[in-house]
């Protein structure tokens, strides 16, 4: 029996040896597969759950006015979070000392800082330790939160507390309330809604759409947008293995790649300037009440744009804020009929063509021409007028007249060539091409009615740039935007140079047209309103009706009034033209147009030190309506 009893014993630790051994043979056998056959898997994964990716932010670029005046720059920005373990029962407390700084509500805060316990997927106890209170927050205002934090007082002599008590109110002072790892930038305009339109502003960049995959900032309008890849520069990161105490393993440090910041972008606009026309846009717009209206300011000369306002507007630090309508910018957008602004191209290019002269005269039907079947009105009956006199007048029967004896090809020529129906090339997203069918489209009446502005639509920024053609001897420039790239020293990178499209006019014809323009801007011309008491202006008035959107003809009591002037007017160092759509409390160009061109050029001009020319003098009080049109 007992022999029985070992033999049985014996088997039984036969058989648990022998587990054991397979055991131990199967964990060798799985060693051996992690080891060896699986190691570049494991190790990989090893390597991930060590690896960090520090970004090093790139700075994006400031932008400057001509003078140097920040117009747009970026900011470091903190995003502010709580541990609702650390703060424990002193919610109330410190949402009182930070919540003014964030401009935050106080009791919302305080709630937001409670803590708050939740069971996971596992059934395991968690607890909120990283709440967000507020993102984008200036560096300077999350330094003001540090030292409030640390001045912050208990009512309590610490010091006598318990350990414990101690550690936990310093846990609440210093430990409570964290910035986020990685920083962003905040874009700020510090001048608010100036020349919003021209900077435009940012959003975050999604990094799917990028040709260059990288976070932060993207221009989303205006130079923010035409300027945005030399303005953000790159980002750049570091890479490290970190110990199972997440510290970092300098032995190991990867990659370091240097960010690369942007470069700054110096405009053509003077703030002053814009300043100027904006308020005075302002004072048109309480006057006049129009659906929009807008105001360019050229350096006939060069091309160089020191201001440009629109009315609606936004304010590029809040854009999400604005309509769509509003942060649209109508000088380069928006295009409509003329008016008699566009009479300029006709006579010029008769005058250039040698076709006409100042003195030649036309018979004006007493205010009533038919012609192809239709009638031809003026605002007044004229009997014969010079050709100088039709556009002191502004005779519609006269300019058509004068277009007549060119031609109707020659016309539609110089029309091109002035940069109607085409873009003019201004570093500004969103520009339109205007309006200017091909001369087999035209129709018998067409010869007699572009030439005062109808059955073509041009953008105010074409308008004003044919303008400051006529101004500086018949050449047309591009209009120029940026001045300069510079690195963040101030030190040039690139140099942007005026730029000539091409000359249009002779020299003698632009001075023709320079003498005629001189009259309307006189008690006898339609602008009498922009009339200056230091300067010499020249200049043409522009009112329109507007055509109806859903039928032929044009929309009763709607009207497109303008008016584009250049001083001094022999020497032109300022084209200005101003554009009002739908006003109200009058719609005659140089009535509603005219007073704000008036205060824009007398300001900018005293402001830039222009010198003094001879006007014309007021022979006698003119009459009302002379001011029309």
């Amino acid at each position: 029996m007992a022999h029985i009893l070992s033999n049985a014993h014996r088997g039984r630790v036969i058989l648990l040896v022998s587990l054991i051994t397979a055991g131990y043979v199967g964990l060798g056998v799985r060693l051996v597969d992690i080891q060896v056959y699986q190691h570049d898997k494991h190790a990989e994964h090893a390597l991930d759950n060590t690896r960090r990716k520090v970004i090093h932010a790139s700075r994006r670029g400031d932008i400057l006015d001509s003078r140097g005046a920040v117009l747009a720059t970026s900011r470091i920005a903190k995003t502010v979070c709580a541990d609702p373990s650390l703060i424990g029962t002193n919610q109330l407390l410190v949402a009182r000392t930070i919540a003014p700084i964030l401009g935050l509500d106080v009791n919302g805060m305080a709630k937001r800082m409670q803590r708050r316990v939740y069971t996971d997927a596992a059934g395991r106890q968690r607890e909120d330790k990283h709440v967000v209170l507020k993102r984008k927050v200036l560096l300077e205002d999350w330094q003001r939160i540090t030292n409030a934090l640390a001045n912050l007082e208990f009512g309590v002599d610490v010091k006598t507390l318990p350990r414990k008590e101690r550690l936990a109110l310093y846990n609440v002072k210093h430990r409570s309330i964290f910035s986020e790892r990685v920083d962003s930038q905040l874009r700020v305009y510090p001048s608010g809604n100036l020349g919003a339109h021209v900077l435009g502003f940012v959003g975050v960049r999604d990094p799917g759409s990028a040709k260059v995959p990288m976070e932060g900032l993207e221009g989303k309008h205006g130079v923010e947008m035409m300027l945005d890849s030399v303005l953000e520069g790159a980002r750049g990161w570091r890479e490290t293995e970190t110990d199972r105490g997440r510290r970092e393993v300098v032995a190991y440090r990867g990659y370091d790649i240097k960010s690369r910041d942007g470069m700054n972008a110096v405009l053509t606009l003077d703030a002053n300037i814009q300043y100027i026309a904006e308020r005075a846009l302002e004072k048109l717009c309480a006057k006049h009440t129009p659906a929009s209206a807008c105001v360019v300011v050229v350096n006939p000369n060069t091309g160089a744009i020191l201001a440009l306002a629109n009315r609606p507007t936004f304010n590029p630090n809040k854009p999400g804020e604005s309509t769509a309508a509003n942060r649209r910018n109508r000088v380069v957008t928006d295009m409509f009929e003329p008016g008699s602004t566009f009479k300029i191209v006709a006579v010029s290019g008769a005058l250039n063509e040698g076709v006409v002269r100042l003195t030649d005269r036309f018979n004006c039907e007493n205010g009533r021409y038919y012609f192809a079947g239709k009638v031809l009105r003026d605002h007044h009956g004229y009997d014969q007028l010079t050709v100088e006199e039709i556009i002191t007048k502004s005779s519609n029967i006269g300019t058509a007249k004068v277009a007549m004896r060119m031609g109707g090809e020659r016309l539609h020529r110089y029309i091109s060539q002035l940069g109607f129906g085409a873009k003019t090339g201004v570093s500004l997203p969103g520009e339109i091409n205007g309006l200017l069918h091909p001369y087999k489209k035209w129709n018998k009446l067409s010869i007699s009615r572009i030439p005062m502005g109808h059955e073509i639509a041009a953008t105010p920024i074409q308008l004003t740039m044919a303008m400051s053609a006529v101004a500086n001897g018949g050449r047309l420039m591009r209009p120029m935007l940026v001045e300069k790239l510079t690195d963040l020293e101030g030190k040039p990178v690139v140099q942007y140079e005026p730029a000539e499209v091409r000359k249009v006019i002779r020299d003698e014809a632009a001075e023709q047209m320079v003498e005629a323009l001189i009259t309307v801007v006189s008690p006898n011309g339609t602008a009498r309103q922009a009339w200056l008491e230091n300067y010499l202006v020249a200049g043409k008035t522009g009112t329109a009706q507007k055509p109806a959107k859903n039928r032929r003809g044009y929309e009763p009591g709607k009207y497109f009034a303008s008016f584009i002037g250049f001083l001094p007017a022999r020497k032109p160092e300022l084209c200005i033209g101003v554009f009002v759509d739908e006003p109200h409390n009058g719609y005659y160009g140089g009535v509603v147009a005219g007073p704000a061109f008036k205060e824009i050029a007398e300001k900018s001009a005293n402001y830039l030190g222009v010198k003094t020319s001879v006007p014309v003098k007021s022979l006698a009080e003119p009459k009302a309506e002379l001011a029309r049109r």
